[in-house]
C-alpha cells in the first residue's frame, strides 16, 4: 500500500492500514488520486443484476400495479360470467361454478408470481445495502476531506503565528539594542 494512504489511515482514521476495510481503502485511494468518489447505487445495480433478476423486476412492477389489479379482476368477472351464463345458457361451459380450472390456473399464478416478487424485493434489499455502502463512502470522503482541510488550516496558522513571534522577537531585540 502506498506511504500516503498508510499515513492517512493513522492521521485521520486512526488505525493502520492493513485494519481498513474496502469502503475506507476505496476512500482514501479516491483522496489520493483526488477523483471523486459518488457513484449511483442504482446503476452500479443495475450493471451487476443479471436476466432473471431484471426479469423479476420487471414481473414485479406489473403485478404490484393497479393496472394489472383491474385486468386480473376484469379477466376473472369475465370468466365467470362466461362461464356462469352465456356458455352455460348453450350447455357449452368448459368450468361451470365451482370453477376448477380457474383456481387451478389461479394457484399457478400465485405459484410462480410470488417467489418471483419475493427475488425482485431481495434485488431491491441488496439494492438497499449497496446504497448504504455508497453513502458511507461519500460520508466518510466528506469528513476526511473536512479533517484534512483543518489540518492544512492548522498548519497555516500555526506558520503566521511563528512567522508573527520571530517579527515581534526581532523587533524586540531591535528595541533593546537601540
Amino acid at each position: 500500500m502506498d506511504k500516503t494512504i498508510d499515513d492517512w489511515a493513522e492521521r485521520l482514521l486512526g488505525k493502520p492500514a492493513a485494519d481498513l476495510d474496502e469502503e475506507e481503502r476505496r476512500v482514501l485511494a479516491g483522496i489520493e488520486l483526488g477523483r471523486p468518489l459518488s457513484r449511483d447505487a442504482a446503476d452500479l445495480s443495475d450493471e451487476r443484476a443479471g436476466f432473471g433478476e431484471r426479469l423479476s423486476d420487471r414481473v414485479a412492477a406489473v403485478g404490484g400495479s393497479w393496472g394489472f389489479i383491474i385486468a386480473f379482476t376484469i379477466v376473472l368477472v369475465g370468466w365467470m360470467l362466461l362461464n356462469s351464463d352465456v356458455l352455460q345458457h348453450f350447455g357449452m361451459a368448459f368450468d361451470p361454478y365451482p370453477y376448477i380450472f380457474l383456481n387451478l390456473m389461479l394457484s399457478t399464478v400465485a405459484a410462480i408470481q410470488a417467489p418471483v416478487i419475493m427475488m425482485s424485493q431481495n434485488r431491491q434489499s441488496a439494492k438497499d445495502r449497496l446504497a448504504a455502502s455508497l453513502d458511507y463512502e461519500t460520508n466518510l470522503r466528506a469528513e476526511l476531506d473536512i479533517l484534512r482541510l483543518h489540518h492544512k488550516l492548522d498548519n497555516v496558522v500555526v506558520d503566521r503565528l511563528s512567522a508573527l513571534e520571530a517579527k515581534i522577537d526581532a523587533l524586540a531585540e531591535s528595541r533593546t539594542a537601540s
